[in-house]
């Protein structure tokens, strides 16, 4: 494909998953169109068929025989993007490396999002302001007696969805702590590199940000929580928006032996909290379970059984079975004594 083609997509302004994708594709200078709308009436309109489900952002795809493909989830379809388009890629060339980027990225996607759920509809300040700036965020026409309504309904549906993704008087402490060591983490690499693996970014940075763009940027509880333990996220997140006119070069991606310390808090934050998680959340799946509990950060936690996290857990375990034996060592090396160990199991 080349760079002449505009990719289209439509998405959310205040969608992490969005933002992640927009900002990707401004650094890879990819040209596209966005359309701040709900993707599956955008698609009923243009008569493309939805996927299932369809959520923010959409992109669409132009097949061999000429047909439109509507497609959703980020982080395949940034790796579709890079067979796409040449240059300034977001994937390490060296798997040891890849791999890790990887699992950043799903850390920031599966985990990063229940801090963004949880501030924006668990505080009643924080519900207040995205009941308000999110039906506006559709529609900035809404009349004044139509925005109250739609805040109604739509601050209703989605507190009443708190639980989906673990979020409750029980687990509130928890999040807030992880993410609270999750800034602390991110204060410490940024002090010694700009991005996750070194001098540029890869798509766990976009990962990140996407969520992060939420957190600082539009929730009131997290923004202040960020400016307090985080100075240096918080000015991050306004620059990876944009990083068109970033030059990137090969050698600009640290060695994985030397990104031990500064990826160290962050990889034991994963395996605090994240790594748990996933593996209760698979034996939930497995069992057939619609919820499952399980002791996170020595807390009791429970939440709706998310079969696509038992995937994301099962392709982590691929892509690491996948790499050479050599880059296997390099990453055990890394992750060691992190947590993060925990893992690998049989999928």
């Amino acid at each position: 494909m080349t760079r002449s083609q505009r990719l289209r997509l439509f998405g959310g302004t205040a969608s992490p998953y969005t933002r992640k994708m927009v900002s990707l594709l401004r650094y890879r200078q990819i040209p596209y169109s966005i359309t701040w709308a709900d993707p599956a009436g955008a698609l009923d309109a243009l008569g493309i068929e939805k996927p299932s489900p369809t959520f923010h952002p959409t992109v669409l795809f132009e097949k061999s025989d000429g047909n439109i493909e509507a497609v959703c989830d980020s982080t395949p379809i940034i790796r579709r993007l890079e067979s796409a388009y040449a240059g300034r890629s977001v994937i390490p060339d060296d798997p040891a490396l890849a791999f890790v980027n990887y699992l950043l990225e799903d850390f920031g996607d599966e985990w990063c999002t229940k801090y963004m759920f949880h501030y924006r509809w668990y505080p009643r300040e924080d519900a207040d302001n995205a009941g308000t700036l999110l039906p506006l965020g559709m529609d900035v026409t809404l009349a004044p007696d139509a925005l109250q309504a739609f805040k109604a309904a739509f601050s209703e549906r989605q507190i009443g969805r708190l639980y989906v993704v673990g979020s409750n008087d029980t687990t509130a402490p928890v999040i807030d702590a992880s993410y609270r060591r999750f800034l602390a983490a991110m204060e410490s690499l940024l002090e010694q590199q700009p991005y996750l693996l070194g001098q540029r970014p890869g798509s766990g940075d976009f990962a990140l940000f996407g969520q992060l763009s939420q957190l600082v940027g539009f929730d009131p509880t997290s923004r202040t929580i960020a400016h307090e333990v985080s100075p240096r996220t918080v000015a991050w997140v306004s620059k990876v928006e944009d990083l068109c006119g970033l030059e990137p070069t090969a050698d600009e991606w640290e060695d994985i032996e030397a990104l031990r310390q500064p990826l160290l808090p962050l990889l034991t934050e994963i395996g605090r909290v994240y790594v748990p998680a996933l593996l209760a959340n698979a034996a939930a799946v497995a069992a057939g379970d619609k919820d499952w509990e399980a002791q996170i950060d020595g807390s009791p936690w429970t939440q709706r059984t998310f079969t696509y996290q038992a995937k994301c857990l099962k392709w982590i375990n691929e892509a690491y079975r996948a790499l050479p034996a050599q880059a296997r060592e390099r990453v055990d090396q890394l992750w060691a004594g992190t947590g993060c160990e925990a893992i690998l199991v049989d999928t």
